[in-house]
Order: C-alpha cells, then structure tokens, then sequence
C-alpha cells in the first residue's frame, strides 16, 4: 500500500459532482487487484460548507446506474487530505488552481478528471447544480468515460508490474 493512500475528487461544494465521482470510482476500483482496491476514495469541496447531503439529482442519476449517494456528507477540502493523497482530480481548472494556491505543499498528483481523455474532449466537468436532470446525467457521463483512463494510471503508478507491462529480459 502506498505511504498516500488517498484518491480525493474535487469540485465546489461537494454535493453534485465529485460525490459522483467519488462512487463512480470506487465502484471500478473493487474489480481491481490491490494495492489499487484498497485504496480510500473521498471526496470534498473547494468551498463546501460541510454537513450537506448529495444533490437530490446527484443521487438519482447514480441510483440508476446502481450506486448509492444517500450517505453522503459534504466537506471541505483540508490540508490533512492533500498530505494522505495520492491523488486529487478536480472537475475545473479553477477548482485545480485553488487547491494548488490553497494547500502547501500540494499533491504531487493533482489533475483534472477528464486530464487522461486523449483527443478533442473538454477536460472540464460543468456544474450541473440548479439544473434539470439532464445536466446531471451529462456530468455523471462526463465521469464515467474518464474513470478507466483514471485506473490507467493508477495502474501505472501504484502496481509494481502494471497489466501490459514489458518483461525485463533474464
């Protein structure tokens, strides 16, 4: 297990998207090997005031592809959960350059969710809050087409001998 064993999401108020993504992830990272499931995934807000539950929408878009939001308390993004993290991806630039300006020394690993996508995408994940389903399920969408690019390089990173990995020679 990594001295870091955290995975942190990040986005404003820590009620809409990165509770989904918090559970998007860790619901892939139980059909992984470790040290990569065992690793703790949470999630917090750049200004969150703590203590609110997940957006009724954010739970109802996850409901329906299986995964459970009803649990979730906000909190704001702390010093101590950038020193645990391994990693921390935030859902806007904005969101990155704040956690960089507000926290010393920050995470090595700090990216966007999206950073991984290959080709033409928007790296951004927009705010869904205030808005109809609709924009909830795009954003939740958003998520899951970045999680296996984000087990990617978890893979990469923490697996001694990632799947794929060339052979050294004997």
């Amino acid at each position: 297990m990594p001295e870091r064993n955290l995975i942190v999401f990040v986005c404003t108020a820590n009620i809409c998207r990165s509770p989904m993504a918090q559970q998007l992830l860790r619901h892939a990272l139980k059909a992984e090997p470790a040290p990569l499931k065992t690793l703790k995934v949470v999630s917090a807000g750049i200004s969150a005031y703590g203590g609110d539950p997940a957006s009724p929408n954010s739970q109802r878009v996850l409901e329906s592809v299986g995964l459970d939001l009803s649990d979730h308390v906000s909190q704001r993004l702390t010093q101590e959960m950038v020193d645990q993290s391994f990693a921390i991806f935030c859902m806007t630039t904005m969101h990155k350059l704040l956690a960089e300006t507000q926290f010393n020394p920050t995470c090595r690993h700090l990216y966007l969710m999206r950073e991984f996508l290959s080709g033409d995408v928007d790296k951004e994940i927009p705010d869904p809050y205030g808005q109809d389903r609709a924009a909830y399920e795009a954003a939740r969408d958003a998520m899951v087409e970045a999680v296996p690019s984000i087990l990617t390089f978890l893979r990469k990173n923490l697996l001694p001998n990632p799947p794929g990995a060339a052979k050294g020679r004997a």
